[in-house]
Order: C-alpha cells, then sequence, then structure tokens
C-alpha cells in the first residue's frame, strides 16, 4: 500500500494522503505507485505496441500526436467548466453520486491525493472518446493507437502537475510557480476562473483566466460549487452519500499550504 511505500504514518490521520503535508519526494513515490497512473502507463504501452504493429508512418503517426496535443487544453476546458463544474448532476439523483466522485470531494478538500485523480472508469472512457477518432481519420487503427496513448500520456502529465499544485511545496521555476498559482487561486478565491492545468490559453480565449485575487472578489461557492445548504436540501442525494451537510471550507490543509 502507499502508506507502507511512503514510510511515513504521519501522512495518514484519517484524511487520507494528504498532499498539504507531503514533500516532493513523497508525491513522487505515491505518485509513481498510484494504482490509477500505474493503470495509465500500462494502457499507453499497449496502445504504443499496438502503433507499432499498425504503424502508418512518422506523418500521420505524429500529426495525430500533435493534434491530441492541441486539442487537450480545449477539451479539459470544457469538461472542467461546464461538466465538473455545472449543476445539473448533482441535480439527478443517477448522477448525483458521479458529481460528487469526480469533482465535489475536490473542492471541499482540495489536498486529498486518492479524489485529486479521476476515477479510471470516468477519465479512460472521456480519454478515449475524445483521442480515438482523432487519431483512426489521421491514421486508421495506428493513427488511433497513437493518438491514445499521447491522451494517456498527457494525463499522467495533468495528474503530476495538479499534484504539485496542491502539494506542500514551492516550485523553484517560474513558470510552475505562476501555475501553481492560478490554480490554487480557482480553488481558494473564485472557482469561475483558470479552470486549466497546465496551460490557461483557453482560459484567456474565453475571458475566465484572472491573474490574482485583487481581481475578483472572493467566491461564497469556491468549496462547494453552489451545492451549498439550501440547494442539499432541494437535492439531498450528493449530501446523504457524503454523510454531512457540504462544507464552505476543507477540513485540512488550507491556503497556507498551497501558496
Amino acid at each position: 500500500m502507499i502508506g507502507t511505500t511512503l514510510h511515513n504514518t504521519s501522512l495518514r490521520t484519517g484524511r487520507s494522503f494528504d498532499l498539504g503535508k507531503m514533500n516532493l519526494r513523497q508525491l513522487w513515490i505515491a505518485y509513481l505507485t498510484y494504482p490509477t497512473i500505474l493503470l495509465y502507463i500500462v494502457l499507453a504501452v499497449i496502445s504504443f505496441v499496438v502503433l507499432a504493429r499498425n504503424f502508418p508512418g512518422i506523418g500521420p503517426t505524429l500529426i495525430a500526436a500533435g493534434a491530441v496535443i492541441a486539442v487537450y487544453p480545449l477539451a479539459w476546458y470544457m469538461i472542467h467548466r461546464f461538466i465538473l463544474h455545472g449543476r445539473f448532476l448533482y441535480r439527478m439523483k443517477w448522477t448525483a453520486t458521479l458529481w460528487k466522485r469526480i469533482h465535489f470531494d475536490h473542492h471541499q478538500d482540495p489536498h486529498l491525493l486518492d479524489v485529486l485523480f479521476g476515477s479510471p472508469l470516468n477519465t479512460i472512457p472521456t480519454i478515449a472518446i475524445i483521442t480515438l477518432p482523432i487519431g483512426y481519420l489521421i491514421g486508421n487503427v495506428g493513427g488511433a493507437a497513437a493518438a491514445l496513448g499521447t491522451g494517456l500520456v498527457i494525463t499522467c502529465i495533468y495528474e503530476f502537475f495538479h499534484c504539485i499544485q496542491h502539494l506542500n511545496y514551492k516550485p523553484r521555476m517560474r513558470w510552475i510557480q505562476k501555475m501553481k498559482q492560478r490554480h490554487v487561486l480557482h480553488h481558494f478565491h473564485d472557482e469561475d476562473g483558470n479552470y486549466g492545468i497546465t496551460s490557461f490559453v483557453v482560459d484567456r480565449a474565453f475571458g475566465t483566466y484572472y491573474a490574482d485575487a485583487r481581481a475578483r472578489t472572493r467566491s461564497p461557492h469556491v468549496f462547494n460549487l453552489g451545492y451549498d445548504l439550501e440547494e442539499a436540501n432541494r437535492y439531498p442525494w450528493v449530501m446523504e452519500q457524503t454523510g454531512a451537510p457540504p462544507r464552505d471550507r476543507p477540513d485540512g490543509a488550507t491556503s497556507r499550504n498551497a501558496a
């Protein structure tokens, strides 16, 4: 188990893995042994094996990979803004649990590692839907494999930087510091903006980018995504799953750990 691998029982205090209490070395160990990440890596290797067996040529392979790299920031933005931050999922009983798992829990306590990563049951079909059609149109089976493998690798990169953004650690590189600061604003100041993870180009294009807290007033829904007590009483299914009313701030680490 990861707790044994980290050799630090203080990280498990009834909260599972708390990025606000971990250092960079501990994150690397947890990340590289986390089952979801290992699954992505295995599937990426399988994709590249399929690519080798159905190789469409250097050109189609590079174009398929490049197309996925170009599309990913837009796809993530659309999913993050309109699905993960949408309110329609918690208003239906049959999708309330899904919404709770894919994003509500993460905003309720942004430092918990085990809800930071998406469930493979949700993420892998989404990655496939985004990448396979693009790759197949460019290079048939080989192109589809190249696109899927690229998507899985990008997802691993996104997930690692997402961890960095919630880690009790100040990056040395300025561009990573800025990336982290923008994401921290999304979680601790105003959730209606800075939807990107590694890039905020799409945020700039759609007018949802902001550089510091002075640009906006603090949102009252930054931790509950609008699922406040009034909403919970009207649509109780997420609250029933949680076993408690929605919180307006996390129990554990706060923004002081993420700066």
